[in-house]
Parts: structure tokens; C-alpha cells; sequence
């Protein structure tokens, strides 16, 4: 497994701790000119378990992948969060953001994984 798969798994798994729903992993290795090579999407239902799935993201990636996220943008109101980890970009919405923003049909010639829920 390389680096940048132990983080997508890494994310994921942090995701999960926190009941994250809806998680998607966009592969854009194949695609040129994209600023990473994977998007990790996710929503959580409040504001509040937003922040707990990105603390939760944050510790998982650190213990598992050894990584520090570059960039953490959105915290403020956890309506949106991106975190930055060069080759992987983990977005965490709550699910009115992650419609308006409809990020996850961005590329259109990305593979996709669905990640099923955990409950």
C-alpha cells in the first residue's frame, strides 16, 4: 500500500469513527492539471459532528499515515471544512453544503468509490 492509499484509508477510517455518512473517494491520478491526486468527501449531520469527524480525521491520519494535514480551512462554522494533505483533500459538509457545492461531479471522467455507511 502506498503513502497516499494509507491516507485515503486513514481518512476513512476517521470519518467512520465519527459516523460519517455518504463517503466518497474521487481518484484523479489519472486526470491532468488537478491539485491532488484523491478527494475523500463526506457529510456529517450538525455543525458539531463536522468538527468531531475533522478532529477525529486529523488523529487518524496522524496515528495510521504518520501525516499532518498543510491546510485546515472552514472551521469556523463547520459548514464545510477542507483539509489538505498535498495528494489527498479531505472535505467534510453537512449535506445542504455538499449538494450547493456539488463537488463530487466536479470530474466527470474521475473513478469513484462509494464507501458504504457503517450503522
Amino acid at each position: 500500500m502506498t503513502e497516499t492509499e494509507q491516507l485515503v484509508e486513514a481518512c476513512i477510517a476517521g470519518i467512520q469513527e465519527k459516523k460519517g455518512k455518504n463517503i466518497r473517494v474521487v481518484n484523479l491520478e489519472g486526470i491532468d492539471d488537478t491539485i491532488t491526486k484523491f478527494l475523500v468527501i463526506c457529510e456529517g449531520n450538525t455543525p458539531t459532528q463536522v468538527a468531531a469527524i475533522t478532529d477525529s480525521v486529523r488523529e487518524f491520519t496522524r496515528k495510521q499515515a504518520h501525516m499532518k494535514p498543510t491546510a485546515v480551512d472552514g472551521t469556523r462554522n463547520n459548514i464545510w471544512v477542507a483539509m489538505d494533505y498535498v495528494d489527498v483533500v479531505c472535505h467534510v459538509f453537512v449535506p445542504d453544503a455538499r449538494e450547493f457545492y456539488d463537488i463530487d461531479n466536479l470530474w466527470e471522467d474521475a473513478d469513484y468509490e462509494e464507501i458504504p455507511d457503517l450503522d
